[in-house]
């Protein structure tokens, strides 16, 4: 077998680096056309997405419009466009609240230790104990269904997964030398976690928030499904499946088209977490 040379190594390189790029740029291409969509999706459908046409019911894609019509007569595409919107507002939302709050008790939990460590990470247990769908129940008999409490239940269920990762993050920076230099000359613990730590995990930060906006859009059309999202007729992905579920052997596209929809937001997201990591973190860039 012919050795392996430098030149040899020099050419697969770019192909290497290429295919490290694949999940990045396959999902932002999928995240930016879905956020297009969403975002003509308040200017312009092609009809009302409430409109109901009782005589065009259940037409197959083709038949009335691109996609055809629910069993009110309302417009698929339409519908799938502002769906678009509510599903990726809820969870972005919800992602940046939860994300942020989470970020602020770890890098802080990681400066302050002791009684304060401990009693964040016994919060974050009781959390996880609750499900979002639990806590969307909880929240909807005091708020009642809406964007308000889809957003609030995801983003407390958000908020515990983002400070143990934060947590960890900090405390690997706690433990670096520019760290131990900035105590050295007297910066406080406050100083160094906006200077030194905060600036030096916010890239793992943002890559595991790519992520949980897939988990989050999931868990969004799973709280719409039971009638915990938002109220009707507002049209989101999740109560379009189980609107669906009378019509599957009659009108299968009724399921279908929200569930691909579904299924290519969270795969779009998780490919962008996935080649974000790979870009910004260093282990994997030496690899």
């Amino acid at each position: 077998m012919a050795p392996i040379t430098s030149t040899a190594i020099a050419h697969r390189r770019p192909a290497a680096r290429l295919s490290r790029r694949r999940n990045l740029i396959s999902g932002a291409f999928i995240v930016g056309l879905l956020s297009a969509v969403a975002l003509l999706s308040l200017v312009w459908t092609p009809l009302p997405p409430e409109k109901m046409q009782i005589v065009h019911k259940l037409q197959p894609p083709l038949a009335f419009g691109l996609l055809g019509t629910d069993q009110f007569g309302r417009d698929l595409l339409s519908m799938l466009m502002a769906g678009c919107w509510n599903s990726l507002s809820i969870a972005i939302s919800a992602v940046a609240i939860g994300g942020t709050l989470g970020s602020i008790a770890g890098v802080s939990a990681a400066a302050i230790r002791g009684p304060f460590e401990a009693l964040l990470m016994r919060i974050c247990d009781v959390i996880f104990a609750l499900p979002p769908i639990l806590s969307a129940m909880v929240l909807g008999a005091f708020l009642g269904p809406g964007r308000l409490t889809a957003i609030a239940a995801i983003a407390v269920f958000m908020i515990p997964v983002f400070a143990r990762v934060t947590l960890a993050t900090s405390l690997q920076a706690w433990s670096r030398d520019y760290v131990t230099a900035a105590r050295a000359i007297g910066n406080t613990r406050l100083t160094i976690s906006l200077r030194h730590v905060l600036p030096n995990i916010i890239s793992q930060i943002i890559v595991h928030g790519a992520i949980q906006l897939g988990l989050a859009i999931l868990t969004e059309a799973g709280l719409s499904f039971l009638g915990l999202g938002m109220a009707p007729p507002a049209p989101t992905w999740g109560r379009m499946l189980a609107d669906a579920q009378t019509y599957l052997a009659l009108a299968p596209w009724l399921a279908i088209l929200p569930g691909l929809a579904i299924a290519l937001a969270v795969l779009g997201f998780n490919m962008l977490g996935d080649g974000l990591r790979d870009l910004l973190d260093p282990r994997e860039a030496s690899r």
